[in-house]
């Protein structure tokens, strides 16, 4: 069988090449080289035919892909490292059937259409790259992330949609003068963030020399009635239209240790009260909304922050559930109050939005009709701080043989004025937040002493 594949893998790479003459070998982008790309399938035939699209699902569709990246000091004793890499990779694919597929899509009379996924095995994307010239000093540094990092992930400008055509998953390895970069890019109407590091994860295990995951996906779908499972047929404009384009704003990661958290949370605990318990994530988010609210004011007088709710643990879907399992949950309150009350005002709005969200809310969410809004028709009421990712990911456990990353920066997909990114620190206790931010909003910021006091 594994030489059969193997056939079938150069196969693949030939049509791949063929197809592609723009990625060939040598073609540089500014100081990344791009060595060569291919197609790398399961080794084994999918164990599935296909996985629907729910509406948490649906909703993606016209938006961009999931990219993370992680940084490694350049191995010193694995030999054949791009291979290697590859073969894991199409060793961890047969867990994980939809990630090496296409989507596809059933058009109705009544012009609606519904969306699954074709396990058909077409393969991921794995690109092998180098950059001679960029130490890691070069990408973590830098006070803003640099232009570089958009040049290590595939898939750029892409919206879920063109899953029809295009990988749903795009892995780019690169070499740096002295480590290396692996940037992953996953079809965000296939997988949320959960998902995203459950296959990353499962990856690293795989490469680490073991024949089986620790934890299996689960790929039965979830519908709270009837009606949710109808709601998959949708009314699409032209899918080519992406809902949040590309941004040229300034992004900046605020590594919060695991001393400011600490702070952080004694401080909005002890103003909070004895009625809510701030969490450590829920404390530094209140200081970055102040922040945020004092450095651009607007004229409706009003902030909101949208949030990332989890669903699988208020739902009690299995951990392993493998598809989007999250919606926006969203509160406001004017500008005056944010600020004038401290932090542990700030803390509790957080707080009891969270807590607010139930099993019921979230029924009522998949049930609704998909409607796909603008970046532009979400931002319009008043000024939005928008939250994703979660420090609770396993992100420094990805051993692929070497050892553990030593940092991890997301690409450019999904990035607006008001966008910020949770992650885990490399430090235990500690929080990352990467801050997408208009320049003048961010320099702001940065002058201000409220906030940058906590780093000093």
């Amino acid at each position: 069988m594994a030489i059969i594949f193997d056939l079938c893998n150069f196969c693949l790479n030939l049509i791949f090449s063929s197809h592609t003459p723009k990625i060939g070998i040598n073609l540089k982008m500014g100081k990344v080289e791009m060595v060569s790309s291919c197609l790398v399938g399961s080794t084994r035939a999918p164990f599935m035919p296909k996985l629907d699209l729910t509406t948490w699902d649906l909703r993606l569709l016209q938006t961009n892909h999931i990219q993370k990246g992680l940084i490694y000091q350049t191995p010193k004793s694995h030999k054949n490292l791009i291979q290697h890499l590859k073969n894991s990779l199409s060793r961890a694919l047969p867990f994980f059937p939809p990630l090496a597929g296409r989507l596809s899509i059933t058009r109705y009379d009544d012009s609606t259409a519904s969306f699954f996924v074709d396990c058909n095995n077409a393969g991921a994307e794995f690109t092998h790259a180098a950059a001679a010239s960029v130490s890691i000093s070069d990408i973590i540094e830098p006070k803003y992330i640099p232009e570089i990092v958009h040049s290590l992930f595939r898939l750029n400008d892409t919206n879920n949609s063109e899953g029809i055509s295009k990988p749903l998953l795009a892995v780019q390895v690169t070499e740096l003068a002295d480590g290396l970069f692996i940037g992953c890019t996953a079809n965000h109407a296939v997988v949320d963030g959960t998902s995203f590091w459950h296959f990353i994860n499962s990856w690293s295990e795989i490469s680490r020399g073991s024949h089986t995951i620790s934890k299996v996906p689960v790929f039965e779908r979830w519908y709270p009635s009837k009606t949710a499972e109808l709601n998959r047929r949708v009314h699409l404009p032209t899918l080519e239209k992406n809902l949040i384009p590309p941004s040229p704003l300034p992004q900046r990661v605020f590594r919060f240790t695991g001393a400011n958290v600490a702070e952080l949370k004694a401080e909005a605990n002890s103003e909070a009260g004895t009625d809510h318990k701030i969490s450590s994530l829920q404390a530094v988010l209140a200081h970055i909304w102040r922040s945020t609210t004092r450095c651009g004011h607007s004229s409706c007088g009003e902030t909101r922050i949208m949030m990332a709710i989890g669903a699988r643990g208020r739902m009690s879907l299995s951990e392993g559930y493998f598809a989007n399992a999250a919606y926006v949950a969203t509160v406001a309150i004017s500008e005056s109050d944010l600020l004038k009350n401290g932090l542990g005002a700030a803390a509790v709005k957080i707080n009891e939005l969270v807590s607010q969200q139930s099993s019921e809310e979230i029924a009522r969410y998949v049930e609704e009709k998909v409607e796909f809004v603008t970046l532009e028709e979400m931002a319009a009421s008043s000024p939005c701080l928008v939250v994703g990712g979660s420090q609770r990911d396993d992100v420094y456990g990805n051993d692929f043989g070497w050892g553990k990353p030593i940092a991890v920066r997301s690409g450019k997909a999904q990035k607006f004025d008001g966008m910020v990114v949770v992650l885990p620190a490399a430090e235990d206790g500690g929080i990352d937040v990467e801050v997408c931010l208009a320049e003048v909003k961010l320099q702001a910021m940065e002058r201000d002493a409220a906030f940058m006091g906590i780093f000093l």
